[in-house]
């Protein structure tokens, strides 16, 4: 009895050690995963600026306003959904609108005007694309802040 015992003690001990080993190399391969995603993200970057304005376009958003041009700025802010585990790039933009002929936003002077906003992307698939997501008003670190509940902050080194 107590051999059945031992074997069961030390199969418990085993299958815990083994559990924490794989946990290790689980978060270091999904880092490393990251790490390589945030350092191919400059390489994608033209192509994401056009996914991203083309995106942005079809989404009807804002009302009444055409997406005429988007510049993407400096280095982008990465972090990864807390639940998901899904990487982000966060990018500052100028963007520049033109009111639709007809719409609410014709007689508005202020259409003209080129807005701040942080443009989103993220990793899927071992791909970086974006959906035209857009924060205004916000830059990156700030955008952070505000999503801090579901968004972890990334070293981008």
């Amino acid at each position: 009895m107590t051999h059945l015992i031992k074997t069961i003690v030390i199969g418990a001990i085993v299958a815990l050690i083994a559990g924490r080993l794989w946990r290790r190399w689980r978060t270091a391969q999904q880092d490393a995963r990251r790490r390589l995603a945030m350092l191919q993200f400059p390489d994608f970057r033209d192509a994401l600026q056009s996914e991203f304005l083309a995106a942005a376009r079809a989404s009807g958003k804002p009302r009444g306003l055409h997406w005429k041009s988007c510049e993407l700025h400096e280095s982008p802010r990465f972090a990864y959904d807390r639940t998901s585990g899904e990487l982000y790039a966060l990018v500052s933009i100028t963007v520049s609108f033109e009111a639709i002929a007809g719409g609410d936003m014709e007689d508005v002077e202020a259409v003209d005007n080129l807005r701040s906003a942080t443009a989103i992307f993220f990793h899927r698939n071992g791909n970086w694309t974006t959906d035209g997501r857009v924060v205004f008003n916000l830059e990156p670190a700030q955008a952070l802040e505000h999503y801090q509940k579901s968004l972890e902050p990334l070293s981008n080194s």
